[in-house]
C-alpha cells in the first residue's frame, strides 16, 4: 500500500482548512502539559458543519492522559452521534517556544481515528501542521496506518 501525503504551502489551503487549523492553534494554547510541555491542539469539522476542538491533557499518572485528538473524536462521539467527522487538523507547539512543532498523531490516536472512519465508512481527511509552516493533507487514515487494526475476528 502506498502513503498519499500532499504537503501544502499555507496560501494553497482553502477556508475551511484555514479555519480548522486556526482553531486548533488556538485551543493548543489551552493544553494541559505541565510535564512534557507539548501543547497540542485539535479541531474537527462535522459533516454538519461545526467545528469542534480539543487539547491535550497530561497527568502526573502517564499513561493517564488524553490526546487533543482522542479527545475531540470522543467528545464529537458522545454529542453529535449523527454527524460524521469529515476532517480532522492537528498542531503542537513546546512550553515558551513561538514556533511550531511537527506533530503526527501517535499510534493510540491513530487507532482511534480508524475506528471512527469504520464506524461512519467514510475516511476523515487530516491535516498536520508541520514546523516549517506547510501543512500536510493526507486523505484518510489509512496512509497513515497502512496495517490498520479492524477486526477482532481475524
Amino acid at each position: 500500500m502506498s502513503s498519499e501525503l500532499e504537503e501544502l504551502l499555507p496560501e494553497e489551503l482553502n477556508s475551511t482548512e484555514r479555519e480548522l487549523l486556526e482553531s486548533a492553534k488556538s485551543v493548543s494554547k489551552r493544553a494541559y502539559a505541565p510535564y512534557s510541555g507539548f501543547h497540542v491542539g485539535s479541531a474537527v469539522l462535522l459533516e454538519n458543519g461545526q467545528i469542534l476542538q480539543s487539547s491535550n491533557q497530561e497527568n502526573v499518572s502517564f499513561p493517564a492522559g488524553v490526546c487533543a485528538e482522542r479527545l475531540v473524536l470522543g467528545y464529537a462521539g458522545a454529542n453529535f452521534p449523527e454527524s460524521a467527522p469529515v476532517m480532522l487538523a492537528v498542531v503542537a507547539q513546546r512550553r515558551g517556544e513561538e514556533e511550531w512543532a511537527g506533530v503526527s498523531p501517535c499510534g493510540i490516536c491513530r487507532q482511534t481515528i480508524n475506528e471512527v472512519e469504520n464506524r461512519f465508512g467514510k475516511p476523515i481527511t487530516l491535516l498536520i501542521l508541520k514546523s516549517d509552516g506547510n501543512v500536510l493533507r493526507i486523505p484518510g487514515i489509512s496512509h497513515l496506518l497502512p496495517l490498520k487494526f479492524d477486526d477482532l475476528n481475524q
